[in-house]
């Protein structure tokens, strides 16, 4: 029998929001607009920050949210049964999207995890707008975006063969980890301000 504690208005989704959220925005400029360049020492920066922000971030909201949901019944909502899965699964993947950009390793097992993902995504995308959270909803439909894109841009599939700088799909991606990263950064702002002072932004 678990312990129970009294139900907490304080839900931990902001970390796993700004987390992720910085992780897109580190990553999306440099697909989008080359920015900077690929190159070794970029690779292992941006390894770095992948592993420690969307990964450490999310991963930690994610088993946070399943042991009060689980085992000490401080939270409640059902919806947050979706959000403990999405970032628990999503910080543990970029755990490994982190070292593999970090090592240099073959990105084309990463478009193989798109698909799996691509239909996490798609879930809270029924979860989410089903519960009545469109916010949280639309944060999805961006996630799922973003797997879509990674399918295509991990394969190449688009670009021209034996040209290593045409891959016009790395740069949808890139739009995609960008508007979905400002997005989440609205999310941070929101979800805090309505909790910690009371506001009543949407999505908070």
């Amino acid at each position: 029998m678990g312990i129970q504690f009294h139900t907490s208005a304080f839900v931990p989704v902001v970390l796993g929001f700004f987390g992720l959220g910085t992780g897109y925005l580190i990553y999306g400029p440099q697909e989008l607009f080359r920015a900077p360049p690929r190159g070794p020492a970029v690779d292992r920066a941006t390894g770095v920050w992948g592993i420690w922000l969307p990964g450490f971030c999310q991963f930690v909201t994610g088993v946070y949210l399943f042991a009060a949901l689980t085992w000490f019944g401080s939270l409640r909502e059902p919806a947050l049964y979706m959000a403990a899965l999405a970032f628990s699964a999503y910080g543990i993947h970029w755990f490994a999207l982190g070292w593999n950009r970090y090592q240099g390793n073959d990105v084309r097992p990463t478009g193989l995890m798109a698909i799996a993902f691509t239909i996490i995504s798609v879930l809270g995308v029924v979860v989410f707008f089903s519960a009545g959270a469109w916010p949280v909803g639309l944060l999805f439909s961006g996630l799922t975006a973003v797997y879509v894109s990674e399918f295509f841009a991990s394969f190449r599939i688009g670009g021209r063969r034996g040209d290593e700088s045409s891959n016009p799909a790395e740069r949808v991606l890139g739009f995609f980890h960008v508007v979905t990263g400002l997005w989440l950064m609205y999310l941070t702002f929101a979800t805090t301000l309505d909790i910690a002072l009371g506001y009543t932004l949407p999505g908070g």
